[in-house]
C-alpha cells in the first residue's frame, strides 16, 4: 500500500508533515510518499534528523518532486487547471494512476474538492461528494456530514450525505443500522429554512428505501450524547459546527489544566484523579480522530486540518492505511452501483 501525502499543504507545512510521517512510519506497514519541493524537504530532514534523506530514517518514507504550491488564498478551480505541478495536483493524478492508494492534504479545501471531483472524478450516481467528519460522542463516535466541502446544497445532496455516511460507517466501523439524524433549529418536523424542512421530507419519504435508519432532526446539544451515530448537514453550517467543537474542547482542556495547577492543594488533590482526567483529555483532543474521509470520489482522498500539527498528521496516516484496508470507497461504489441497477430495473418494468 502506498499512501501519499501533500507535505507542502497546510498551515505548518512542510515541518508537521514532515514530522508527522516520521511518526507514523513504524506504525504503519504502508509505504509514504512526500508529495512537494525534493530540496525543502531534504533541508527539513537534515534538520530534524541529522539525515541526508527520508530514505535513511526508512526505507518506507520517499520523496516525489514538484515545483508549485497551492495556498490558501488561491482561487481553486484556477489552481488545479494552471499550477500543474503543485503538490496536490501531482497528488491526485497519482492516485488516479494508481501509482498510490490514498492521498492526504491539509491544503486549501475548496482546491481540493474541485482536484477530488474533476481530477479524480466522482462515483457514478453521487451528485457532490462531501467530507465525512469523525468526532467524540457519548461511548462512542459521531460522523458529521458534511464537514467542510459543499456550502450550498440541495435536498438530494443531504439524502445522499445521509446514504454515503451509513454506508461508510456500517461497512468500515462497525456500526450496525446507524442513527442519523438532521441537524436543526428544533427537533419538530417544520423546523428550519427551506433546506431543512424539505430535506427532511425528502429523508423521510425514501429512507427506507435507501437503507437509512431517520431518527428525524437533531439539535447541536444533542448531537454528542451518543443517540445518534450520523449528523447531516450542508457543508456550511457543518464546518462552522465542527470549529465551535473543536474550540470548545480547547477551551474545556486549557480551563481544566489552569485550574489543577492553580496552587499547591488543586495539584495535590489532582493526583489520584489525573488516569481519568487524561483520558478525558484524550476523549475530546479532535487530533486523535485524524482528518475526514471525502466520501463520493472514486478513490480514497482524506482532509487533514489545516491548521494540523505533526500529532495530527500522525493520526490521520495512521487512519488513513485503514480507510483503504476498510475498502471504504470500493464498498460506496458498490452500493451505488446496486442501486442504479435497480432502478434501472424498475424503469424497464413499468415502461413494459
Amino acid at each position: 500500500m502506498v499512501i501519499l501525502l501533500d507535505a507542502m499543504g497546510g498551515d505548518n507545512a512542510p515541518d508537521a508533515n514532515i514530522k508527522g510521517a516520521v511518526k507514523a512510519i513504524d506504525q504503519i506497514e504502508a509505504e509514504v510518499v512526500l508529495i512537494g519541493n525534493e530540496d525543502i524537504i531534504n533541508k527539513k530532514i537534515k534538520e530534524f534528523y541529522g539525515k541526508d534523506s527520508v530514505s535513511d530514517i526508512s526505507p518506507r518514507l520517499k520523496i516525489h518532486n514538484t515545483t508549485e504550491t497551492i495556498e490558501m488564498e488561491d482561487i481553486p478551480t484556477h489552481a488545479i487547471k494552471n499550477k500543474k505541478d503543485s503538490s496536490m495536483v501531482v497528488g491526485f493524478n497519482m492516485l488516479k494512476e494508481g501509482k498510490g492508494d490514498v492521498f492526504i492534504s491539509a491544503g486549501n479545501s475548496g482546491a481540493l474538492l474541485t482536484g477530488a471531483t474533476l481530477l479524480v472524478g466522482r462515483i457514478k450516481g453521487v451528485d457532490r461528494p462531501a467530507l465525512a467528519g469523525i468526532l467524540p460522542s457519548y461511548k462512542s463516535r459521531l460522523v458529521l456530514m458534511d464537514c467542510g466541502a459543499n456550502t450550498n446544497c440541495k435536498p438530494i445532496n443531504l439524502l445522499q450525505f445521509a446514504q454515503m455516511a451509513s454506508i461508510y460507517l456500517e461497512t468500515t466501523i462497525g456500526v450496525k443500522n446507524p442513527k442519523v439524524g438532521l441537524l436543526n433549529i428544533g427537533t419538530e418536523e417544520t423546523k428550519g429554512n427551506e433546506l431543512m424542512k424539505e430535506s427532511y421530507q425528502l429523508l423521510k419519504t425514501r429512507a427506507q428505501e435507501l437503507n437509512i435508519n431517520f431518527i428525524g432532526n437533531v439539535e447541536g446539544r444533542d448531537a454528542f450524547t451518543g443517540n445518534v451515530d450520523i449528523v447531516v448537514t450542508d457543508g456550511f453550517t457543518g464546518n462552522i459546527f465542527l470549529k465551535a467543537i473543536e474550540g470548545l474542547g480547547k477551551f474545556v482542556k486549557r480551563t481544566l489544566s489552569e485550574s489543577l495547577k492553580r496552587n499547591l492543594l488543586s495539584k495535590i488533590a489532582a493526583i489520584p484523579s489525573l488516569p481519568a482526567i487524561n483520558r478525558f483529555a484524550k476523549t475530546v483532543d479532535y487530533k486523535e480522530y485524524g482528518g475526514a474521509l471525502f466520501l463520493g470520489v472514486k478513490k480514497p482522498v482524506v482532509k487533514a486540518h489545516g491548521s494540523s500539527d505533526e500529532k495530527l498528521f500522525e493520526f490521520t496516516i495512521k487512519q488513513a492505511e485503514q480507510f483503504v484496508k476498510n475498502k471504504a470507497v470500493e464498498k460506496l461504489t458498490e452500493e451505488f452501483s446496486k442501486q442504479r441497477e435497480q432502478a434501472e430495473q424498475e424503469t424497464k418494468t413499468m415502461q413494459i
